[in-house]
């Protein structure tokens, strides 16, 4: 016995803990919350903790970037590369801007503190799992550990009706998405014999001729699944109800980073997988984008609740973001490609959470979501309606903000292809954006030009941790839009490792 325990610790893996750095500190301040929660009579440090440790399990993701250098483990399985990192800090500061949304929200409501952020950090652990999987299995695993939080999250506020239908129409439909995108892994392992994407790449380019039946229905199963996590049109259904249902903290989560984890998981498969397969996946991804830009912004036009006019405006900003995969197909594309959709989700978080920061701000007073409650708000919040205008000219592409540099990379990386599918794309990528400014333009003449609804003329509180929130977005919108090359030099360095 002593013998053959040598011989497992002699023979065992060794591990590069300081690329697992940031999932050992942020699953290090899970178990403190949980602890806390449990034992502590200082419930209210909890929102802190969590912030706190997710700034905490940032740091070594920085010195993770300035190390330099990509790193494998598990045989290959798990990367940690410019792509990864660049991720998991959108994940990280995104988390930590949902924290500042929630932390009254959830301590003024009928909520369980401690297993709300419980909840929420295991959800961004699992997409921190998911920037760095290269593997089928771990892809999955870190599917249901983000996934799985999601869905009791969006059902949290138990005793509404609105909230019990939000949970369970997204879990029904999300455990049936997953059951097709795990009947497509399986078929890709049953015809290649392995489950780390790189290997299935070379596998799949080995059998030459055209794609077996077999190969192309396993890609359409997966990219359908991960299509009902982007909400992209016509898998889109749950997020109008979901998102008007869930709490609205909540809704900005789902809404930007659990958004941004399902196109993570796309790219990877891909980009690293299925590249050398772009004649089935390319066709699928033009139909996605095409469609969830137009039914999404046509359908927001028509929407007099601000939450429910944000989801559809969601789903069309995922149909940007998957144009430029639309084109990836060709080597000269591809690299253009990647660093176009990271640098349109990055630039997307800061415009659609520090929306939702005034969503709930305002709501705090009005107690209402109707477009129609923002009317005259410049009369009583003149700050939050420059604030909430600087976010909605920004979610449209005006410049000078920020929005208007991840537009030009989406449309750049579109025409650039040189192809008439890419041409196609453009035009309604341009379409689209015009569309888009009258919703985003209406909820400006409300707040600037419409008198106050019920005359309450009171002023808004706006609590610190909002305020924070604010201020974070707000700066960052701003200062993105006039010196774009700042998220544009971390969109060109963002590159998937291995790469066929």
């Amino acid at each position: 016995m002593p013998s053959l325990l040598a011989a497992a610790l002699f023979d065992a893996p060794s591990v590069d803990y300081h690329a697992i750095a940031p999932e050992i500190v942020l699953t290090g301040v899970l178990v403190l919350v949980l602890l806390v929660d449990l034992f502590s009579e200082r419930r209210s440090l909890v929102p802190t903790i969590a912030g706190l440790g997710l700034l905490a399990a940032a740091l070594p993701v920085l010195t993770l970037a300035v190390d330099g250098g990509d790193r494998s483990l598990f045989g290959g399985a798990y990367v940690v590369d410019n792509f990864a990192l660049a991720l998991k800090a959108l994940f990280l500061v995104g988390g930590y801007v949902v924290v500042l949304l929630s932390t009254n929200h959830v301590a003024e409501g009928d909520y369980a503190e401690g297993e709300y952020y419980f909840l929420l950090l295991s959800s961004i652990l699992g997409m921190l799992i998911m920037a760095s999987s290269r593997d089928l299995i771990s892809i999955f695993v870190a599917l249901e550990m983000l996934s799985l939080p999601a869905y009791l999250l969006a059902a949290f506020r138990k005793r509404d009706a609105k909230s019990n239908e939000a949970g369970l129409k997204y879990y029904l439909l999300g455990v049936f998405a997953t059951a097709v995108m795990l009947y497509g892994m399986s078929l890709i392992f049953g015809v290649t014999g392995s489950t780390v994407l790189t290997q299935i790449s070379g596998s799949l380019d080995g059998i030459g001729g055209a794609t077996p039946a077999v190969v192309t229905l396993g890609i359409v199963f997966c990219i359908v699944g991960f299509a009902f996590k982007v909400s992209a049109v016509p898998f889109h259904t749950w997020a109008p109800d979901t998102y008007e249902g869930a709490p609205t903290p909540i809704t900005a989560f789902l809404s930007v980073l659990s958004k941004a984890a399902g196109f993570v998981a796309i790219m990877q498969l891909v980009f690293v997988g299925f590249y050398g397969q772009h004649d089935v996946w390319q066709p699928m991804f033009w139909a996605l984008a095409a469609m969830s830009m137009t039914l999404g912004n046509l359908v927001a036009l028509r929407q007099s609740n601000i939450v429910r006019m944000f989801a559809y405006s969601s789903i069309a900003q995922g149909g940007y973001i998957l144009a430029p995969l639309a084109v990836a197909g060709a080597a000269v594309t591809r690299d253009e490609s990647i660093s176009a959709v990271v640098v349109y989700l990055m630039v997307y978080a800061l415009m659609n959470l520090g929306a939702f920061a005034v969503i709930i701000t305002v709501a705090r007073k009005t107690r209402s979501g109707e477009i129609s409650s923002y009317g005259g708000l410049f009369t009583y919040a003149p700050g939050l309606t420059v604030v909430m205008t600087v976010f909605l000219f920004a979610l449209a592409g005006t410049p000078p903000l920020a929005g208007w540099y991840a537009k030009f990379v989406v449309f750049k990386a579109v025409a650039g292809a040189g192809t008439g599918a890419g041409y196609g794309l453009a035009v309604l990528v341009g379409v689209n954006s015009v569309i888009a400014l009258f919703y985003y333009a209406r909820i400006a003449q409300e707040m600037w030009f419409k008198p106050v609804p019920d005359g309450d003329t009171t002023p808004v509180h706006i609590p610190p941790a909002l305020g924070a929130a604010l201020a974070l977005c707000t700066v960052g919108v701003l200062v993105l839009g006039v010196y774009p090359q700042l998220v544009g030099q971390v969109g060109d360095m963002a590159h998937l490792v291995a790469l066929p």
